[in-house]
C-alpha cells in the first residue's frame, strides 16, 4: 500500500473562519511521508515528567475530546507542532467526522484501507478540481484527451465519484466498468441498451453507471469507500501537482474565465461597463480576450478586481469571492443608468462615477475581506455615496475647484462618513480662495492685475487649480503657490498677508524694471 503523507512545513498562522480555502493551501504542501517527517523535519518531541505540566500530560483520549473541536486547517496546524500531536491529530475519529461534514457521506473505517486523514486529503484534492473543472485547463486536457474514449484509468476512476460528467457516453468492456464501477455483470448486462457483440463494449452514460453503482454498493457513501479502496495502490503525485498549481492559480483562473467566457451579449454589456469612465491603456484593451491579453492589468483597473486578483476577498475563497465581483459589476451597471440619466456634463459624469466607486470601496472595504456582499449591499452604500459626492460637487462650485478639493484628507473623510464637518472644512477651504479672488480683484489692485504674468495671475483667480508641480521650486510661482496653498488649508491670515506682500512687491519690481526701460 502507498503511503500518503503529509508535509508539515508552514502550517501555522492565525486561525479564522475560512477554513475551506485554508485547507487547500495546506493540502498543496501535504506530499511528504511520515518518515520524511520525522527523519527530514526532525520535529520536537515533547518529553514527559517535566517539572512544569502541559497540555501533553493530559491522555490522548481527552487530547481527542478537544481536539474533535477544530476545524480540518487547525487540525493540521496542531498536528504540525510535535510528534506527539502528530500522533493524536492523525487519529481515525478525528477524520472521520470531518469527511462526513465536508463530503455529506460515513466514513467506515474497518472497510476503507485507507486511512480517514488520507482518505479526506484525497477526497477533498479531487472534489476541489472537479468542481473547477471549467477553468482548469490541464484537468480538461486529461480529461477530455481521449474523447470519445474515457480518460486515464486513474481520472476515470476518480470520475465514479461524480454523478454528473462532462463527458460522452463510456464505451467500456464489461471487465472494466466492473473494476471501475464495481458494478455485477449480470446487473450490466440487463441495463445495457448499446453493445458491441463482436468487441463485447458496453456502452452507458456516466449517470446510468453511477446509479447502477449506488444500485449496487447500496449507498453514495460506499461507492467513496470502494473508489478509495481501489486507488489505494496508486501514485496520486499527479493529483497532488494539479492541486498544487490550482491553490496558487485559481484566482486568476476563475476570474480570467469570468471576464471572457460570458456569452456573447453579457460580453459585450461586460466589458463596456468594466471600462467605462476608467482611465486605461487602449493598446492593453484592445486585446480584450485573445491569447495575449493582459488580464493582470485589466483586474487592476478596478480596486475589488485587483483585490480578488490577490486572494483578498472572502477570506480567500475563490467562489464567493467571483460572486462579490458579479455583484459589483451589477451595482456598476446600475450607477452607469443612473449617472446616464442626469443632465451631466462628461466630465462631471466620470467625476461622479469614479468617486462613488471609491466611497464605496473604501465603506465595504472590511466587508469585502469577510464574506459576500450582495447587490443590494452595494446599492445601498452606492446610493449614500452619491448623494455625498453631488452635495461635494455642489459645494465646489465648479469643475476645478472639485479636481483641487479631491486632494484634502476631508474629502475622503466626508465620503466615508457624511460628517457635516469634514464639509464644513471643504467649504472654509474654498472660501478662503474666493477671499484671495477678491483681494486681488480690487479696484485699488488693477496696476497690480495689469503687471502680474498670467501664470502668477491665475494662482490668484477662484476658478483655478493649483498644481503639485507648482509647489515645488524657489522662484516666484513656487513660493506663491506655497503660501497661498498654506492659506487654503489653514486659515491663519498671517500666511494671507504674505501672499499679498510677495504679490506686490513683484509687482513693485515689475513696474520699476518698466520704467527704467522707458
Amino acid at each position: 500500500m502507498a503511503v500518503i503523507g503529509w508535509t508539515v512545513a508552514g502550517m501555522a498562522g492565525p486561525n479564522d473562519d475560512g477554513w475551506e480555502d485554508k485547507l487547500q493551501e495546506q493540502f498543496s504542501l501535504l506530499s511528504a511521508t511520515l518518515v520524511e517527517v520525522k527523519e527530514g523535519y526532525k520535529l520536537w518531541e515533547y518529553t514527559r515528567g517535566g517539572f512544569d505540566t502541559g497540555i501533553l500530560d493530559l491522555s490522548d483520549e481527552v487530547l481527542i475530546l478537544i481536539l474533535c473541536l477544530l476545524d480540518p486547517t487547525s487540525l493540521l496546524r496542531v498536528g504540525a507542532t510535535c510528534r506527539t500531536l502528530f500522533r493524536i491529530c492523525s487519529c481515525n475519529s478525528l477524520w472521520t467526522h470531518h469527511f462526513q461534514a465536508s463530503f455529506g457521506v460515513p466514513f467506515t473505517t474497518p472497510t476503507c484501507s485507507v486511512t480517514a486523514k488520507d482518505s479526506f486529503r484525497l477526497v477533498s484534492m479531487w472534489k476541489t478540481l472537479f468542481r473547477n473543472l471549467h477553468c482548469n485547463r490541464r484537468l480538461q486536457e486529461e480529461l477530455f484527451a481521449q474523447v470519445p474514449f474515457p480518460p486515464h484509468r486513474y481520472w476515470t476512476q476518480w470520475l465514479v465519484l461524480e454523478e454528473t460528467v462532462p463527458l460522452p457516453a463510456v464505451s467500456l468492456s464489461a471487465a472494466d466498468i466492473q473494476t471501475f464501477w464495481g458494478v455485477r455483470e449480470d446487473i450490466l448486462q440487463a441495463n445495457v441498451e448499446d453493445k458491441d457483440e463482436e468487441s463485447n463494449i458496453l456502452k452507458f452514460e456516466w449517470k446510468e453507471l453511477y446509479s447502477l453503482a449506488r444500485q449496487q454498493h447500496g449507498s453514495v457513501g460506499k461507492i467513496f469507500q470502494y473508489v478509495l479502496n481501489q486507488q489505494d495502490n496508486n501514485d496520486h503525485k499527479e493529483l497532488e501537482a494539479m492541486f498544487y498549481q490550482y491553490t496558487q492559480y485559481r484566482f486568476q483562473w476563475l476570474f480570467t474565465y469570468w471576464l471572457f467566457r460570458q456569452p456573447a451579449p453579457f460580453n459585450r454589456q461586460l466589458r463596456a461597463i468594466f471600462l467605462q469612465w476608467r482611465k486605461h491603456n487602449k493598446r492593453k484593451v484592445a486585446k480584450w480576450g485573445g491569447t495575449l491579453c493582459d488580464v493582470r492589468y485589466l483586474a487592476s483597473l478596478h480596486p475589488i478586481t485587483a483585490d480578488y486578483w490577490r486572494g483578498k476577498l472572502a477570506q480567500r475563497d475563490e467562489t464567493v469571492g467571483i460572486q462579490i465581483v458579479e455583484n459589483y459589476f451589477s451595482m456598476c451597471k446600475s450607477l452607469v443608468a443612473w449617472i446616464l440619466g442626469r443632465d451631466w456634463g462628461r466630465l462631471k459624469r466620470r467625476k461622479v462615477y469614479e468617486d462613488t466607486l471609491d466611497g464605496v470601496y473604501l465603506l465595504l472595504h472590511r466587508e469585502l475581506q469577510e464574506g459576500l456582499v450582495d447587490h443590494q449591499r452595494f446599492w445601498e452604500v452606492a446610493k449614500v455615496q452619491m448623494a455625498r459626492i453631488c452635495t461635494l460637487e455642489e459645494t465646489a462650485a465648479n469643475y476645478v475647484n472639485w479636481k483641487m478639493i479631491e486632494n484634502l484628507p476631508y474629502y475622503r473623510l466626508y465620503m466615508v462618513s457624511g460628517n457635516p464637518v469634514y464639509l464644513g472644512h471643504l467649504q472654509n477651504f474654498l472660501q478662503r480662495k474666493w477671499l484671495v479672488h477678491n483681494w486681488i480683484h480690487l479696484e485699488d489692485n488693477t496696476w497690480v492685475r495689469n503687471l502680474l504674468p498670467d501664470h502668477l495671475y491665475s494662482l490668484m483667480e477662484y476658478h483655478s487649480k493649483i498644481s503639485q508641480d507648482s509647489l515645488h521650486g524657489d522662484g516666484v510661482l513656487g513660493q506663491l503657490s506655497r503660501l497661498i496653498w498654506l492659506y487654503l488649508n489653514s486659515g491663519q491670515m498671517l500666511y494671507l498677508e504674505a501672499v499679498k506682500g510677495l504679490v506686490l512687491q513683484y509687482a513693485q519690481g515689475c513696474l520699476v524694471y518698466w520704467k527704467s526701460t522707458i
